[in-house]
């Protein structure tokens, strides 16, 4: 599979840019669709949020599955639910309809977000695994690029303000890329579910077994800490940026800057994380976030320029390389990497929902933000503890005779 393997990495790619690129499909239209369904504010941010509950439940299942099935099939069945969750939308009438349009996505979102680096542990190693994953972490926030962009510059004036011809849109890229999988793992092949070499044990006694781990615990606390720190400055950065005297148009611009950061982090940072350096390298990101945390809080342009930066920098990789350090682990590798990353995922969420939940409680007129990037600040200073204690973990593992 020596060539092969990086056309399974381009299907994978083209599976998680549908995730991003439905996950992100509403908030452009936000407007649009209040209006058109006759929802509140609050319902369209339930609708906006629905899906991650479900991830959170999903994710652990999701993981089972992926070590039961080949990924060829999991996979397909992961981007087939997030198509239909596109198509449902279509045919909502109300805030109701839509909610569990949504809610569909984390079904099938789960799998792919559990499925993605499960096919790239068993096809790559050494430097191109780190590299792998560099570039399949791409298509998410390519798709969500994509989406935020275009739909307003592009699409709703070809489609006559239609928000549903849009999404009919994003539904047929879904079911596209779904079908490219298709074609590519037939041509290629993927690797089969490892065969029992003797007694199974069953999926919860495994899950009970390998949350009994410290260092798969520490993993599964940082991920916490990485989807905090990532989703509540992703979500408030625009807000964040107008605080310090940004014109709504100046912070967008701005605000994508990590993202383009991140883009090209995520192509060079984890294929420098080989074994022996892993760890140097999430500490160090670890810190660089930390950095980017106490800068964002002043607004000479010096000061929040520099924190973007390196806000982009540690959103790029950190999440890459707190994945490649678990299924990494002795006590992981490709047999259970499946459901190890449905367990990282669905702990991640809980800090994805956290994360702008909390920043949003703790802003205030008079103080803005400055309570929630003290929180944040907290929560980085978390993670470089962590990711030493990790390391200091593994390597007395790894000491033993």
């Amino acid at each position: 599979m020596t060539g092969g393997k990086w056309f399974l990495l381009f299907g994978v790619w083209l599976l998680y840019g549908s995730f991003g690129l439905i996950m992100t499909s509403l908030a452009p239209m936000a407007s649009l669709i209040i209006d058109d369904l006759s929802m509140s504010h609050g319902a369209m941010g339930l609708a906006m949020g629905a899906w991650q509950a479900v991830y959170i439940l999903a994710a652990v299942p999701a993981g089972m599955l992926l070590d039961r099935l080949e990924p060829r099939l999991a996979l397909a069945i992961g981007g087939t639910l997030i198509g239909l969750s596109a198509a449902a939308r279509i045919f909502a009438v109300d805030s109701t309809g839509l909610v569990l349009a949504v809610m569909l996505f984390g079904l099938g979102g789960p799998i792919i977000s559990a499925g993605a680096p499960k096919v790239v542990v068993s096809a790559f190693e050494g430097q191109d695994r780190g590299l792998a994953m560099g570039i399949y972490m791409t298509g998410p926030a390519i798709g969500g690029v994509i989406s935020l962009t275009a739909t307003h510059a592009v699409l709703l004036p070809m489609f006559d303000q239609s928000w549903r011809a849009v999404m009919g849109l994003w539904t047929g890229v879904t079911f596209a890329a779904v079908l490219i999988w298709l074609v590519l793992t037939t041509l290629v092949g993927t690797s089969k579910p490892q065969k029992p070499t003797g007694t199974q044990p069953s999926q919860l006694r495994v899950i009970s077994e390998l949350i009994r781990k410290p260092t798969i615990m520490i993993v599964l606390l940082m991920s916490i800490f990485v989807f905090m720190f990532n989703h509540g400055l992703n979500n408030w950065l625009p807000a964040l940026l107008q605080s310090h005297g940004l014109s709504p148009v100046n912070a967008g611009y701005w605000a994508a800057f990590p993202t383009v950061i991140g883009i090209i982090g995520s192509l060079i940072i984890p294929r420098l994380a080989t074994p022996e350096r892993r760890f140097n390298i999430l500490i160090a990101l670890s810190v660089v976030a930390l950095l980017a945390s106490l800068l964002l809080r002043f607004s000479e342009p010096s000061s929040f320029v520099t924190g973007l930066l390196l806000q982009g920098i540690a959103r790029s990789s950190l999440m890459t390389v707190l994945i490649l350090s678990l299924v990494e682990l002795p006590e992981i590798g490709e047999r259970y990497a499946g459901v190890a990353s449905g367990m990282f995922f669905s702990a991640a969420e809980v800090g994805g929902v956290l994360g702008p939940l909390t920043l949003g409680l703790l802003y205030s007129p008079s103080a803005g933000f400055a309570t929630g990037l003290w929180l944040i600040s907290g929560i980085a200073s978390l993670m470089v503890a962590g990711a030493i204690l990790l390391q200091r973990r593994v390597r007395g593992t790894h000491a033993e005779p």
